[in-house]
């Protein structure tokens, strides 16, 4: 048996805030699109333009009150191929949440509070 990564999912308040967050932030764009015929969810898939998988976010009619995240101490990791370029581009927006600089890392937060963990490429 041979399993493969197909999609993260994060469940959001605002779809439209945070498809346009990862837009900006990240450079993900919508790959596909599932609405329910009763119109009490939709389910967005973002990719990176590189690779199959990728990140459901999933918008529920009826829900009004933030997710709880726990510590955040899940999240999602993104290589990026400049770093220091990334870095200054999510200070501008405002969404650094932690940086780890001995490591060489920083997370990002989106709009639910989701952290995104930014790497430089070839990190080990």
């Amino acid at each position: 048996m041979n399993f493969r990564f197909v999609h993260n999912n994060f469940n959001v308040l605002d779809l439209d805030k945070s498809i346009e967050f990862y837009q900006k932030a990240l450079n993900l764009k919508e790959v596909r699109r599932k609405e329910a015929s009763d119109s009490s969810f939709i389910l967005v898939y973002l990719g990176d333009g590189f690779g199959t998988h990728s990140l459901e976010l999933t918008w529920l009619r009826d829900r009004k009150e933030p997710y709880n995240l726990g510590e955040n101490e899940f999240h999602l990791a993104l290589e990026v191929d400049d770093f220091d370029k990334a870095y200054e581009h999510h200070k501008n927006m405002g969404c650094i949440c932690y940086e780890n600089k001995a490591m060489g890392i920083y997370f990002i937060n989106d709009p639910d509070n989701y952290w995104i963990e930014i790497l430089p490429k070839k990190y080990k």
